[in-house]
């Protein structure tokens, strides 16, 4: 599992939900502070509308209802 940090791009896994992708604003000891964002294929992120969402840290696993790391802090792309 990766650790989550401020700045990382993760995306929903939910299929209800299919291709939301977050920025993680801020993260404390059980959850962390994301908002939505697109990411384009160069890599470049925008904010959409749309509130800012509190997640539990121990959902951001590669599950059916989890999340998977898109673009770390750095702007490399997860290897997975």
């Amino acid at each position: 599992m990766s650790t989550v940090r401020p700045g990382q791009i993760w995306q929903d896994n939910d299929p209800r939900t299919h291709g939301r992708q977050l920025r993680i604003e801020t993260v404390d000891t059980t959850h962390a502070t994301a908002v939505p964002v697109a990411v384009t294929p160069q890599g470049a992120v925008a904010l959409l509308p749309g509130r800012a969402t509190r997640i539990r840290v121990d959902r951001f696993r590669p599950t059916s209802t989890g999340y998977r790391l898109i673009q770390d802090v750095d702007g490399k792309s997860d290897p997975s």
